[in-house]
């Protein structure tokens, strides 16, 4: 009988042992992430075509939000047809590996180890995209196609990230 009682109590303090455990774990049922509103995906966007426009090249532009999803998409009017495509490309692309598409260029050459990925449908592995980030999250990624060479693409998506970098670091 003493034995059946001790079984009794042990059953109990399990039960409640486990009840406390999958209450703690009912917190991690959600994860609370940062994103980037329209307004500012919008100044990026905005900031970026501009400083392209400076250097008088006609760009696209895209700002995917931290899903992928095009959340402003901007063409100046004198823009090539290719542009729209290769600039959500070229996002989607920086957003997937959360690297600068210019680093997955210079690693998918000729004989790399990275090489294949040329071939994946929707990676754009050309210079012009970058992870846009805040205090350690990813927020989302711009990409800009249409400015004389891959490297004057990537300056321009720098150049729309830099002109809020101050409110990228801003606390919640």
């Amino acid at each position: 009988m003493r034995n059946a009682h001790i079984a009794i109590v042990v059953n109990v303090v399990a039960i409640t042992l486990s009840t406390s455990a999958l209450a703690q774990d009912k917190t991690r049922d959600f994860v609370d992430v940062r994103q980037l509103s329209l307004e500012l995906a919008n100044e990026i966007a905005w900031n970026a075509l501009k400083a392209c426009r400076r250097q008088d090249a006609q760009i696209a532009v895209a700002v995917v939000d931290r899903g992928g999803r095009t959340q402003v998409l901007l063409r100046d009017a004198l823009a090539g047809p290719h542009t729209i495509q290769a600039s959500q490309g070229k996002a989607v692309t920086a957003l997937s590996f959360r690297i600068p598409t210019s680093q997955l260029a210079s690693e998918t050459g000729q004989g790399s180890a990275a090489s294949g990925l040329r071939s994946v449908e929707g990676v754009t592995a050309i210079a012009g995209g970058l992870v846009i980030q805040s205090r350690g999250s990813i927020l989302g990624a711009i990409g800009v196609s249409g400015a004389p060479g891959p490297a004057n693409d990537e300056a321009c998506a720098k150049a729309g990230i830099d002109s809020v970098i101050d409110r990228l670091a801003l606390p919640d």
